[in-house]
């Protein structure tokens, strides 16, 4: 077990298996992104010895993120490994859904579970926009491909300010009404070199949460006060579906966090939104043996941070959200 020095049991990782994506998000990256040589990035045994050795510390559920973890060579392989490692209960993805109508299939039977796919609006200009690069239409194939190869299916929506936070929060909305999907909605965070555009663009839960019953109708309290890992929810009556916010903003959820994240250049960060990292990539290939990376991740999860500080004004500048996988 990983305790931090608050007594939360951390058992939750998030591998970022590559800073690289086939989209250029406003919201994610600047557009002429550079990228890290693959040489300084985890290769497949490590990132799959690290799983390993983070399971026998009792973590359990394991998601995969980028960057586009799906443009990773031999992502159904690394699937494979992963699910059957002796401790790891899940493995999930996040992914913008781009690639999926050749790989949900394969990577289901592999033992992926499920998918949060990344889908800011159903217009197919504005997501162009959003994106810089997309088509919606793709993503929508993604999730066909996904619903028929029975994986449980998220969709996540990052809501940014005068882009898409009127209509388009209700369009995805209303998908609840007869899919049961869960839609979530993201406050924007503030990283690095793009933290002044994604300030500007922050909408709250409350703004939000307002949109969608002014047009749409009440929506529900499910659980009330219980978080489904880090999404509050909400269901119109009757609707096979339910709609989350993820408000690490205007409502932060710090004290219930069970979640360390490792970086495709193998960095253990501690909180989303706190610069702190612990290398373990450079030990490892120095020859660490399993035991003194137990103590470097143990001894670096004690010191992880209570919550982030955005209302002191800190807001993390050494990556932006591709590097750190979300």
């Amino acid at each position: 077990m990983a305790f931090d020095r608050f007594g939360r049991n951390i058992n939750y990782l998030r591998i970022s298996l590559t800073d690289r994506c086939n989209l250029r998000c406003v919201y994610c990256m600047p557009e002429d992104m550079t990228f890290r040589p693959r040489a300084e990035l985890m290769q497949d045994d490590e990132v799959l010895r690290l799983v390993r050795i983070f399971a026998d510390l009792g973590f359990h559920k394991f998601r995969l993120t980028g960057g586009e973890p799906t443009v990773r060579a031999n992502i159904v392989d690394l699937v494979r490994e992963m699910a059957a490692t002796p401790g790891v209960e899940k493995v999930a993805m996040t992914t913008n859904g781009l690639l999926l109508d050749r790989l949900a299939q394969p990577m289901a039977a592999a033992g992926l579970k499920r998918v949060n796919i990344s889908i800011d609006t159903l217009d197919p200009d504005k997501f162009k926009k959003l994106t810089r690069w997309g088509e919606v239409e793709d993503v929508w194939r993604g999730i066909r491909a996904a619903e028929a190869a029975a994986l449980e299916i998220k969709l996540n929506a990052v809501v940014v300010r005068n882009y898409n936070d009127r209509e388009d929060v209700v369009d995805l909305a209303r998908l609840t009404l007869y899919q049961p999907w869960q839609v979530r909605y993201i406050e924007m965070m503030p990283f690095g070199e793009i933290s002044d555009f994604q300030l500007a663009g922050v909408v709250t839960q409350a703004e939000i949460h307002q949109t969608i019953e002014s047009a749409l109708g009440p929506l529900i309290p499910v659980n009330p006060g219980e978080l489904d890992g880090e999404a509050s929810l909400y269901q119109f009556a009757d609707a096979p579906g339910r709609v989350g916010f993820i408000s690490s903003v205007s409502q932060p959820f710090c004290a219930s966090c069970n979640r360390a994240r490792l970086t495709a250049d193998g960095r253990l960060r501690l909180c989303l939104l706190r610069e702190k990292e612990v290398d373990l990539l450079s030990p490892m290939r120095q020859g660490a043996t399993d035991v003194e990376l137990v103590a470097i991740i143990k001894d670096g999860i004690w010191w992880k941070p209570w919550g982030h500080g955005l209302s002191q004004d800190v807001i993390p500048l050494n990556r932006v959200m591709s590097e750190i996988g979300g």
